[in-house]
């Protein structure tokens, strides 16, 4: 018989702990915050200074190729 990778009573520690949290599924635990909600941030951020970048370089007619 193969044994078990986590014990039985962890199991159910983090069952309990899980059930007794009301918030989302995906925002229980501390680190799942940052990669539900940071790192989404980040790349929205960095996508729109990307866009107001490109935009500023086509009105001013900046980096054309000839």
């Amino acid at each position: 018989m193969e044994t078990p990778f986590r014990p039985r009573e962890k199991l159910i520690e983090k069952q309990k702990l899980f059930q007794s949290i009301h918030k989302h599924t995906h925002l229980k635990l501390p680190m799942d915050k940052i990669t539900s909600v940071a790192i989404p941030l980040a790349l929205a951020g960095s996508c729109l200074f990307m866009i107001g970048r490109g935009i500023y370089n086509m009105t001013h007619g900046i980096g054309k190729k000839e």
